[in-house]
C-alpha cells in the first residue's frame, strides 16, 4: 500500500489561516505526531462550488499559495488532492476557446453536446439524476452568434466532460501525471458517477461504463505511483464494487450509522456493517459536505433513518434534498443533513470521543475533518451570509483561533486518540469484532505480539482502550 496507515486531516487551503503557508505551519507545529496524511480540498483556480469548478488542475490559486507550499506538505505527509473527473470550469482555457471558435475549436470534443442525443423526452428527463432544480443542460452562445447546448450536471459554471472523446482521456492523464509529479499520493475522484451519459437511464453510475472509466483512471494513477479514492454517495453496494477494483472506497455509511448507534444506544446495525465493510476503505465522520443519507439506506431500517433525521434536524440547518427532473418544484427525499458532527451529538464530549474511537478502530484509514478536529460548532452566521447550507460546517478559523480551539479538553483527548491510532503497531494487523451486548461495541486489532482492544458502552458514552505496551508488552489502558 502506498499510503501510510495513519490518521489523515481533511482541510481547506484557506480555512485555518489565510493560505497554504499558514496551514503548513499550523500542522507542523500542532499535528505532526498525530497524522500521516492530509486531504487538501481544491486549491486550484475555480469560479464556483467552493473550489469544485476548476479552471485547471495544473495551477495553485495564487490566493492560497504556490506549488512550493503543496510540495512542502507532500514531503512530510501523504497528500490527497481532488481530481474533478466529471467537469471543468466555464472559464477554463478550453471552454473559452470553444465559445470563441465553436465546433471548429480544437477543444470542441471535450464537451457533451446535447444535440447529438436527438430528442430527449420528458420521460427521459424524469429518469436523469440531477443536482439542481432544472434540466442538466446549458444553452451557450458562440462568438458568431450561433447557439448550442452543453451538459452541466451541477452549476451552470461547471461544464461536463465528454468521455466518448479521446481528448478527455488525454486531459485526465495529463492532470494525473502533473499532480503525482507534485507529490500527490491519493487522488479523490470527485463526481465520477455523473460521467456516464446514456439517455433512457439515470445518467448516474451507469454500469458497466462507469467502472471502465474508474479502472482506466486507477490504472493511470498506479502507473504514476498514486492510489484512487472515488467519491460517491449512494447505496453502500457501490462502495463494495469500488473496493473489489483495487481502489479505496469511502465508508460513507459510518457517519449516520454512528449517530444512530450513539443516540439510540443500539449497536446492532453498526456491528452488522462492521462485519462486512470493505477493509481498504477510507473512513470519515464529517467532511465538507453534509451527513449523507443515501449511504446508509439498506444498512439502517427506513423507520430508524427517519428517526435519526428527525433527531438531527432539530440541531441542523435545513436538509439538502434530492432533486427530481420530472417536477422541478418537487424536492424529493432528503439527501444530506447539514450539521457539525460535534453539534449532531449535542456537544457531548464523551459521545464525541466514543464516536472517534469507534471510527479509528473501524477497518480502513481514518480521516478527520478540520472542524471536527477542533470540535467546531455550527457556523450559523457564515451560512446566513453565503446562503450555502453546507457552510454551517465550513468555518473560517484564524490561526490563533484554531490554536485556542486545540486547547479544549475534548480536542486534547481527541489528539491523544489520533496519536495512538497513527502509531500503534497492531493497526497494521487483523481486525477483530468481539462479542458485546446490543448497547455496546467491542473491537480489537492484533499484529504479532501487539494487541489493542476498545470497549464502548453506548448507554453511558464511555470508551476505554486496553493495549500491550510497545516496549515491554505490559498491559496498559486509558479512557478516550
Amino acid at each position: 500500500m502506498i499510503l501510510r496507515n495513519a490518521v489523515q486531516l481533511i482541510c481547506y487551503p484557506d480555512r485555518i489561516g489565510s493560505g497554504l503557508a499558514d496551514l503548513a505551519r499550523f500542522i507542523e507545529r500542532n499535528l505532526d505526531d498525530a497524522i500521516g496524511g492530509i486531504h487538501i480540498l481544491p486549491f486550484y483556480p475555480s469560479n464556483a462550488d467552493g473550489g469544485f469548478s476548476p479552471l485547471t488542475h495544473t495551477q495553485v490559486d495564487p490566493a492560497y499559495g504556490t506549488w512550493d507550499d503543496i510540495q512542502r506538505l507532500a514531503g512530510r505527509y501523504d497528500l490527497c488532492a481532488d481530481l474533478t473527473v466529471n467537469h471543468i470550469s466555464d472559464e477554463s482555457e478550453e471552454f473559452l476557446d470553444f465559445l470563441e471558435k465553436g465546433y471548429d475549436s480544437e477543444y470542441a470534443d471535450l464537451f457533451v453536446h446535447v444535440e447529438k442525443f436527438g430528442e430527449i423526452t420528458a420521460d427521459d428527463l424524469a429518469k436523469i439524476h440531477i443536482r439542481k432544480e432544472k434540466e442538466p443542460f446549458r444553452t451557450i452562445t458562440f462568438a458568431d452568434g450561433s447557439r448550442g447546448q452543453v451538459w452541466c450536471t451541477f452549476t451552470e459554471k461547471q461544464i461536463d466532460l465528454n468521455y466518448e472523446s479521446e481528448q478527455t482521456y488525454q486531459l485526465m492523464e495529463h492532470y494525473i501525471h502533473f499532480l503525482t509529479d507534485m507529490g500527490i499520493k491519493l487522488l479523490r475522484l470527485d463526481a465520477f458517477g455523473y460521467t456516464t451519459k446514456r439517455i433512457g437511464t439515470s445518467c448516474f453510475l451507469v454500469e458497466p461504463e462507469v467502472y471502465r472509466l474508474l479502472e482506466w483512471v486507477n490504472e493511470v494513477a498506479h502507473q504514476h505511483g498514486a492510489e484512487c479514492l472515488p467519491e460517491v454517495h449512494d447505496h453502500t453496494s457501490y462502495q463494495y464494487a469500488i473496493s473489489r477494483r483495487n481502489m479505496h472506497p469511502y465508508g460513507f455509511a459510518l457517519p449516520p450509522l454512528m449517530l444512530y448507534s450513539l443516540l439510540a444506544a443500539n449497536s446492532v446495525y453498526l456491528k452488522n456493517w462492521l462485519r462486512m465493510c470493505p477493509r481498504n476503505q477510507i473512513t470519515v465522520l464529517d467532511t465538507h459536505d453534509g451527513i449523507c443519507i443515501p449511504d446508509v439506506e439498506g444498512v439502517l431500517p427506513e423507520e430508524e433513518i427517519r428517526n435519526l433525521i428527525d433527531n438531527i434536524d432539530a440541531r441542523s440547518a435545513d436538509p439538502i434534498l434530492r432533486r427530481s427532473a420530472a417536477n422541478i418544484h418537487s424536492v424529493g427525499s432528503i439527501y444530506q443533513l447539514t450539521c457539525t458532527f460535534y453539534d449532531a451529538l449535542m456537544q457531548n464530549d464523551d459521545a464525541y470521543l466514543a464516536a472517534r474511537a469507534i471510527q479509528f478502530f473501524t477497518p480502513g484509514i481514518p480521516q478527520v475533518y478540520y472542524v471536527g478536529l477542533l470540535a467546531g460548532c455550527n457556523d450559523q452566521e457564515l451560512m446566513d451570509e453565503t446562503g450555502e447550507l453546507r457552510d454551517i460546517n465550513r468555518h473560517f478559523y484564524g490561526v490563533e483561533e484554531a490554536e485556542q480551539a486545540l486547547e479544549q479538553p475534548v480536542v486534547q483527548r481527541l489528539l491523544k486518540l489520533m496519536r495512538f491510532r497513527s502509531h500503534y503497531p497492531a493497526f497494521d494487523g487483523r481486525f477483530e469484532l468481539n462479542y458485546s451486548n446490543d448497547s455496546s461495541v467491542a473491537m480489537a486489532w492484533r499484529h504479532g505480539e501487539y494487541y489493542c482492544h476498545l470497549f464502548v458502552d453506548l448507554n453511558f458514552n464511555t470508551a476505554r482502550i486496553q493495549y500491550l505496551d510497545e516496549r515491554d508488552l505490559s498491559e496498559q489502558s486509558f479512557r478516550c
